[in-house]
């Protein structure tokens, strides 16, 4: 099972941009879907976007298009998230997550179909 940990977040002023990094060991990520939820205290965790790593194909949450980016990093093993035009409900705490891929990367996305988790990083978007 891959493990995941998260970085790049946060603060940041409303209208700013930040970068989260997803980096999985254990496990070649060639056949996975990785996905960024977030979650805040009380709230339902939400998919913000999704990837197949190798279909190249991606989902995003309504709350999030045109603004967020999913994509393979540089470095081996790596997901970005790209967040630009931040707005204060985009704060959250972010987690990362990994799954084989077995469904459609929406369906992935939207129903939560993810077994492996990091720990999560905070983001706060605030004046």
């Amino acid at each position: 099972q891959v493990q995941l940990v998260e970085s790049g977040g946060g603060l940041v002023q409303p209208g700013g941009s930040l970068r989260l990094s997803c980096a999985a060991s254990g496990d070649t990520l060639d056949y996975y879907a990785i996905g960024w939820f977030r979650q805040a205290p009380g709230k339902e965790r939400e998919g913000v976007s999704c990837i197949s790593i190798s279909e190249g194909s991606t989902y995003y949450a309504d709350s999030v298009k045109g603004r967020f980016t999913i994509s393979r990093g540089n470095a081996k093993n790596t997901v970005i998230l790209q967040m630009n035009s931040l707005k204060p409900e985009d704060t959250d705490i972010y987690y990362c997550a990994g799954e084989g891929l077995y469904l459609p990367i929406k369906d992935m996305c939207a129903r939560d179909r993810f077994g492996s988790w990091g720990p999560g990083t905070q983001v706060t978007v605030s004046s």
